[in-house]
């Protein structure tokens, strides 16, 4: 295999692991700056450049993009996929991870726990904002910092709208986060390779420090943890569209609550603290996926008029329940069901003689027309009745 590893620092400890890793593998491997690179672009023919001349072929990239870099490095990412280059992380993966706001929205239509979490814009939205998510202390965020910079705690409901309102005035996007007493400065940092948990951590905050970053200071230690927190770190990780990451979780009082999702996880401490050789285990899962690189559905289906990819949700009282998959979405009727959506759990590839139970979604592509038929109609959706007691329903 040949392998780039896209990364602006070659002597950073994970960017040498990765690969050292590689080459004990007998992998060809070049450490590319993104920044380096140009992207080149003709009819049919999507093309880098590197240092002025023209990149020769790789079977794999591996994205090491820094924060300040994510625009040009996720467009390199983008390029190297229409390339039909094996892309360990995609570039819509990057960015959704990078941004906390985008990533939080997506994973919070899914049955994950997250922290009670407020992103608003006029002032006068502050400090009810902060009451929904418990009131102080609260926890602001900037959507884009990374290794705990731009993560703050507020301890009264003043402080917090002051700091709010000061972010806001430099043209910061904040988040008001509800803070997670019972974490007492702890939090999970799970590796995720492919589908599987590779290692876990806990990081604790050391003095008066609440960020337990180990960039901050915070003190690490390996931990096995419960299958709640693995199957909840890999679902996150898939729900952004990232096959490496390092999944950031809250010890909440109801289990896992979601806090970061990284895209570029550091190594060191991880691996300092496990006595893993998780760089390895990166590298031999990238080996093991040259051969089947993902397809960008979105792109593929413009081409394949009348055809499609939609979900159809199975209420009370359909027709369909109790049915079986096979009668109810059969060849003849040119639609196939990919995935199988049950009590917040995914069954891929659902065999035909599943019978379909009230509350079911079912990811099917097929023949629009058709599909557009076996939607019911929507209805609204009950709001939470959280909202109405608080006098906030609008």
């Amino acid at each position: 295999m040949k392998l780039a590893i896209l990364s602006r620092g070659p002597k950073c400890y994970s960017t040498r692991r990765l690969r050292e890793a590689a080459e004990s593998r007998n992998h060809l491997v070049k450490v590319l700056d993104p920044l380096k690179l140009a992207i080149d672009l003709d009819k049919g023919q999507p093309d880098l450049t590197y240092r002025q001349k023209r990149l020769s072929t790789y079977d794999a990239v591996l994205p090491r993009i820094g924060a300040s870099v994510t625009y040009f490095g996720c467009a390199v990412v983008r390029q190297f996929q229409q390339m039909d280059v094996f892309c360990a992380n995609t570039a819509h993966g990057i960015l959704d991870s990078r941004d906390k706001l985008r990533c939080l929205q997506i994973l919070s239509r899914h049955n994950i726990g997250l922290p009670r979490t407020v992103f608003v814009r006029d002032k006068k939205d502050v400090l009810p904002a902060i009451k929904r998510v418990g009131g102080a202390p609260v926890i602001i965020k900037l959507i884009e910092g990374t290794q705990g910079i731009g993560v703050l705690l507020a301890e009264t409901n003043k402080a917090a709208e002051s700091i709010v309102e000061l972010l806001q005035s430099q043209k910061q996007n904040v988040l008001i986060q509800k803070f997670v007493a019972e974490s007492k400065g702890k939090d999970v940092r799970a590796l995720v390779v492919g589908d599987q948990v590779v290692a876990a951590m806990r990081r604790t905050a050391q003095g008066q420090e609440f960020r337990s970053n180990v960039h901050r200071g915070g003190r690490a230690e390996a931990i096995e943890l419960s299958e709640e927190y693995r199957e909840t770190a890999i679902r996150a990780s898939q729900l952004i569209g990232l096959r490496v990451a390092g999944v950031d979780m809250l010890e909440g009082e109801n289990g896992p609550q979601i806090m970061e999702i990284n895209s570029s996880p550091g190594l060191e401490g991880i691996e300092t603290c496990t006595g893993l050789d998780l760089a390895g285990a990166i590298v031999e899962y990238i080996a093991a996926q040259v051969d089947f690189p993902e397809i960008d559905l979105r792109q593929r289906l413009t081409v394949s008029r009348g055809y499609g990819v939609t979900e159809v949700y199975v209420p009370a009282g359909s027709e369909f329940v109790g049915r079986k998959i096979g009668e109810t979405f059969s060849e003849e009727k040119y639609i196939n069901v990919l995935t199988l959506y049950r009590e917040g759990k995914s069954i891929p590839n659902p065999r035909r003689d599943r019978e379909i139970l009230p509350e079911d979604k079912l990811l099917c592509f097929g023949k629009l027309e058709i599909l557009k038929a076996m939607i019911p109609p929507k209805t609204r959706r009950l709001r939470a009745p959280k909202l109405k007691e608080l006098g906030l329903d609008a």
